[in-house]
């Protein structure tokens, strides 16, 4: 079982910065990708950016570099997701993404875990 712990977040002014944190676990994990995803009020789902196990990143045209998805390790179960220069339309829920392998001895079992999101609010 895959589980994921997101912290950070919270209320911060436009022009201001919020580090996300996304913490994998499960026995037998392997990470292929952390990726970050967030939803507004009322739009649809949208990917941020992601890094792979071979710590390779990819972001959004919106991030235009005021995003950077981080790693503590290889194993790339620990990422961050530093965000500068907040603007409004930022706001909103960031969900974090495993895209995985758990191996077991009766077989490996592959899939991608969401996070429960975690809100980032931008004011004025």
């Amino acid at each position: 079982q895959v589980q994921l712990v997101e912290s950070g977040g919270g209320s911060v002014q436009a022009g201001g910065s919020v580090r996300l944190s996304c913490a994998a676990s499960g026995n037998g994990l392997v990470i292929n990708a952390m990726e970050w995803y967030r939803q507004a009020p009322g739009k649809q789902r949208e990917l941020v950016g992601k890094i792979t196990r071979g710590g390779t990143t990819n972001y959004a045209d919106f991030t235009k570099g005021r995003f950077t998805i981080s790693r503590e390790n290889a194993d790339t179960t620990m990422v961050h997701l530093q965000m500068n220069s907040l603007k409004l339309e930022d706001t909103g829920s960031y969900i974090c993404a495993a895209d995985y392998r758990l191996m077991r001895s009766f077989g490996d079992e592959v899939g991608r875990h969401w996070g429960k999101g975690i809100q980032v609010t931008v004011s004025s």
